[in-house]
């Protein structure tokens, strides 16, 4: 590496430089504030937070800091009503009325669809219980949700002759 011996020891004793110095005593102090935040600070208000303890600090070093302190912003999700409750549409009586408790199986079925979030959006997903044993059988996934597949997993089950337990 083309370095003389007396410039590697030099190196060696010299020790950290004033700026490593500086930021080894604010990492904890980023890392502390990404805590209480519960993740939702940026660079901008990290850089408020160390100038409101007293620490010179801008966006753009406080942003090298979250690096260095392996600290990221984690973004909230804009929330968004999936069910439409004000209609004029018929609505199913409640036949089950909390009875989950069934003696034999293939009597009392229950169906749910809800949304997972992924890397890539929403993903809607559908499921079938029999409430007898809790066996559960997936149900499609989509994209989007449409009426054409949230009511093909009623017919699931029901192609089984004996279905093994989940």
């Amino acid at each position: 590496m083309r370095i003389s011996r007396s410039g590697h020891y030099a190196w060696r004793k010299r020790g950290k430089s004033l700026r490593q110095r500086e930021r080894d005593r604010l990492i904890p102090v980023v890392r502390e504030a990404h805590r209480l935040s519960k993740g939702t600070y940026g660079a901008c208000r990290i850089a408020k937070e160390l100038e409101a303890r007293g620490e010179p600090c801008g966006r753009t070093k406080a942003g090298t800091l979250m690096d260095l302190a392996n600290v990221s912003v984690r973004r909230g999700m804009k929330f968004k009503a999936t069910t439409d409750s004000k209609h004029d549409l018929p609505v199913a009586p409640n036949l089950l009325e909390r009875r989950f408790d069934v003696g034999e199986p293939d009597r009392v079925w229950v169906s749910d669809i809800t949304y997972v979030w992924t890397f890539e959006g929403r993903l809607y997903l559908a499921v079938v219980l029999d409430l007898f044993p809790a066996r559960s059988w997936g149900g499609p996934s989509a994209a989007g949700s449409t009426e054409s597949w949230s009511w093909m997993p009623c017919s699931w089950p029901f192609a089984y002759d004996d279905p093994v337990p989940a």
